[in-house]
């Protein structure tokens, strides 16, 4: 029957502690019934139905397993009864709904040990809760998010470090660095391939989980990203004719180009392995919003997640040149480029636009070196989007981002060694800054926004995609719904 939209389906009202977060069970999840999880500040846990009122549990009731507040709790994917819950404390246990907490605090054995976590089984007679505990990192466990699939693990903390674990062996898979601060979310794609996290650097970091490492770095937020999310829905992977690309490059391209690219793309999307030569189209679409009460929406392309391909560098750098008249100093095609240079038919048709809105990886590697094929490029249409001028780009990071690299000892001036000092305590960020775990502003592509516009008067919280909008939660109590274009 239709729902009273004038009443909630259900109410209740906590004294002296407050809900921090929630999950539901979408495995068991019918119309009549619905497990929901409810972690509270003061460290406990609350199973509740609110369609079958009668049902109600309370996990660590007495606070003997942990005291501090409950920061995140999530169903262990594909289970009906297993729940991990993450704590201010660092630590993370695991429960069975249908055990009970035990009168006594838990007696705990180490089961494994590794690089800044270790995680024990609790030992007794009878079967009790937590059956696991996790400790993860130093400061407070921020969040933590199951991959697609089940199988993998990814938690970040306020010591800055995401850290993704196989779940059932217990085995860290890897690891990266926050800029500067606490990390506070994180989010997969929905492949699994790609891991997304912000935090207190106001930045939003892709991170690859294949290969372990970043791969881009997005600057937008002028706050604490309080949440990241993928979109399933604009998210795409699609195979696609070589000359269907709308408005882009191919359009201008020689059609081996097309098979150049597919054939490497097609090897790095092995899933989709086809055996005709048509390329591959990617697009990753993800959301971020923030205290600045900015909601941000990024497209991670294929010139993000395939740099080294000659075809991308040569892709995001297209300028219409005349076929007859090459620019001055191309007459040497770039070593590098495999002698893809882009030649075009007239030069009547305007510059296409960069696939991406986007800071190429090449564009970065190749500013150092004085190429002459590079400038004339750059000279020659492409500096006018700012996102990809690289002159500007520098002039501006320098500009803004003074103040936030004093913290990273960039500036030598009195305020940041007073900085320096309070960070030298702990793990020294200067340690990890520039090696792979945390590399260098300018050593991977800086992402732009697609698009980044205010829409709350207090600091956003919540960020979810569905099918037909997006729903926005902000620190006020207001949760918005924002229907898609075309949906409304």
């Amino acid at each position: 029957q239709a729902a009273d939209l004038s009443k909630p389906i259900d109410k209740r009202i906590y004294k002296g502690t407050q809900p921090t977060c929630h999950d539901f069970n979408h495995l068991t999840a019918t119309a009549e019934s619905v497990s929901l999880l409810v972690g509270f500040s003061a460290g406990q846990v609350q199973l509740i139905d609110p369609i079958k009122k009668e049902t109600s549990k309370l996990f660590n009731e007495e606070r003997l397993i942990d005291k501090s507040r409950v920061t995140c709790v999530k169903w262990v994917p594909g289970s009906e009864s297993l729940f991990l819950v993450a704590h201010s404390s660092g630590n993370m246990y695991l429960y069975n709904v249908e055990h009970t907490c035990g009168t006594t605090a838990p007696h705990y054995q180490l089961l494994k040990q590794g690089e800044n976590f270790a995680v024990h089984t609790c030992k007794s007679k009878s079967t009790r809760n937590p059956l696991l505990k996790w400790t993860v990192g130093e400061g407070a466990l921020n969040e933590f998010a199951f991959s697609p699939d089940g199988k993998y693990l990814a938690c970040v903390s306020q010591d800055g470090f995401l850290r993704v674990f196989n779940f059932d062996s217990v085995e860290l898979h890897g690891t990266m660095k926050s800029y500067f601060g606490g990390l506070l979310c994180v989010c997969w794609s929905p492949d699994g391939k790609y891991i997304v996290t912000g935090g207190e650097d106001d930045l939003v970091t892709v991170w690859s989980f294949v290969d372990c490492r970043v791969i881009a770095r997005g600057h937008g937020h002028k706050s604490w990203v309080s949440v990241v999310a993928f979109d399933p829905y604009t998210t795409s992977v699609e195979e696609s004719d070589p000359m269907e690309f709308s408005g882009s490059d191919e359009d201008f391209q020689d059609l081996h180009f097309g098979r150049d690219r597919a054939n490497s793309t097609q090897s790095r999307l092995s899933k989709r392995n086809s055996t005709d030569s048509r390329p591959v189209s990617v697009t990753y679409r993800f959301g971020s919003v923030g205290q600045d009460t900015q909601l941000c929406l990024w497209d991670l392309t294929e010139d993000i997640l395939f740099p080294h391909q000659p075809l991308s560098r040569a892709r995001t750098h297209t300028n219409v040149m005349n076929a007859t008249s090459p620019p001055a100093g191309s007459g040497g095609a770039n070593p590098g480029s495999n002698g893809n240079s882009i030649t075009t038919p007239g030069n009547s048709v305007p510059p296409p636009l960069p696939r991406s809105n986007s800071l190429p990886h090449s564009a970065v590697s190749n500013a150092g070196s004085k190429s002459s094929v590079m400038d004339g490029a750059i000279a020659s249409g492409v500096s006018k989007f700012a996102t990809l001028s690289l002159h500007d780009r520098k002039e501006r990071h320098h500009e803004k981002d003074h103040k936030r690299n004093h913290s990273m000892g960039h500036i030598s001036s009195k305020s940041s060694d007073k900085l320096n000092l309070v960070t030298k305590t702990k793990t020294d960020p200067a340690k990890t800054l520039g090696t792979p775990l945390c590399p260098r502003m300018e050593d991977v592509p800086l992402l732009e926004p697609l698009i980044c516009k205010k829409i709350a008067h207090e600091r956003l919280t919540v960020l979810i995609f569905l099918e037909d909008c997006i729903v926005t939660a902000c620190q006020e109590g207001f949760i918005c719904t924002w229907a898609r274009p075309g949906k409304v």
